[in-house]
């Protein structure tokens, strides 16, 4: 399949785009896709959860600001209890940031949420960080006995509680899903402040929003179409917290991408994988099978996938941070089967040629049209 996919050359001349808040930071996140050996066969979840605290251990060693990993509790993915996860790394690791990619907090306990990732940070130093979503898989629904039919009155009314909890104090709430909490303390005691939360969104005008009403950082999940397209939920964002006299917060990106050597390279080593991935969803969620030429596109300069060699990729990224106005990218680095080692040397040039590239191309002016 030599040259089948090329990756183009993102344009140097993004558009106007949305104040960027704060440093920048180049991170990563998985969610512990369950992975393949050399000979096909599939790796034991346990060798998979193994592999996924050594792939942070290399993202601490080379530099990346930020770990992420991801909840769900189905059969392609191993990691169903993060924190534990999160835990062995922060024993491991001296200096990367740590979090969920996301804590599914409509299915999940907030009073439980604070007290693992509490323990994450007290292990940690104050490096534990946590992004909350509503979850675009609904498996811990059913699992752990809620109902779909609240799906938006849990999320609204735990991110309520969440907000109360994040700084360690006692609490009192009261909502229509969970018992009231009356000057409840909650333990262990935190070190570092209250913990940084990010609102994870998918594209809806409504979520963004309400990461706003809390004053909260968002994280937009960009896993298809043009990230581009994006860029009004960033204005949307910015205009909610200046109505709301609210302080401007940092906003955050999170995309699928693998890099090689070359383009070429890392576009037909990665093809299989994500055309696996991609049309599994699609039987469960009716979507037709992704063909070649939607991968091209996802490959192209506005796609949505950071496929390619450093170079590519650090221009893909900068390009999109620029129209986005995002301060941090986090890439997917795990995609489906994708064996363990192509993964970690992903994970080397992610950090040793592509974060340092990209910082080199944001500090450049921006080009004048």
């Amino acid at each position: 399949m030599s040259n089948a996919f090329g990756t183009g050359r993102p344009s140097d001349v993004p558009p106007p785009a949305p104040e960027r808040i704060g440093p920048v930071q180049l991170g990563l996140d998985t969610f512990g896709d369950v992975t393949e050996r050399a000979d096909g066969s599939l790796r034991s979840d346990a060798q998979s959860i193994r592999d996924v605290v050594d792939q942070a251990v290399l993202a601490d060693q080379v530099g990346i600001d930020f770990i992420g990993v991801g909840e769900h509790h189905r059969e392609d993915f191993v990691v169903s209890a993060p924190e534990v996860v999160l835990a062995a790394i922060a024993a491991r690791t001296e200096r990367i940031r740590m979090g969920s990619a996301v804590t599914v907090l409509s299915s999940d306990d907030p009073v439980r949420v604070y007290e693992r990732f509490a323990t994450v940070d007290a292990l940690s130093d104050g490096r534990a960080e946590v992004i909350l979503g509503r979850g675009s898989f609904t498996e811990s629904f059913p699992l752990f006995g809620y109902d779909l039919s609240d799906y938006e009155v849990l999320f609204e009314e735990k991110l309520q509680l969440w907000n109360a909890l994040r700084g360690g104090d006692a609490v009192t709430w009261s909502g229509t899903k969970r018992a009231a909490l009356v000057d409840q303390d909650v333990f262990p005691k935190l070190e570092h402040g209250p913990i940084p939360t990010w609102v994870g969104v998918g594209g809806s005008p409504q979520s963004v929003i309400r990461a706003a009403s809390y004053g909260l950082p968002l994280f937009l999940a960009i896993i298809g179409g043009q990230p581009a397209q994006f860029a009004p939920f960033s204005r949307l964002y910015r205009q909610a917290l200046a109505q709301l006299e609210l302080p401007q917060q940092p906003i955050a990106m999170h995309s699928p991408g693998f890099v090689a050597e070359t383009d070429e390279e890392a576009a037909e080593r990665y093809w299989p994988y994500h055309k696996a991935v991609t049309d599994r969803l699609g039987r469960e969620r009716g979507w037709p099978p992704l063909d070649a030429a939607q991968y091209q596109a996802g490959l192209s300069a506005g796609g949505s996938l950071y496929v390619g060699s450093p170079e590519t990729v650090a221009r893909k990224i900068a390009r999109n941070m620029r129209i986005l106005g995002v301060s941090r990218f986090d890439m997917r680095y795990a995609t489906g089967r994708l064996p363990h080692e192509d993964m970690m040397r992903s994970i080397e040039l992610y950090g040793t040629r592509v974060a340092p590239r990209v910082r080199e191309l944001l500090a450049e002016p921006v080009p004048v049209p």
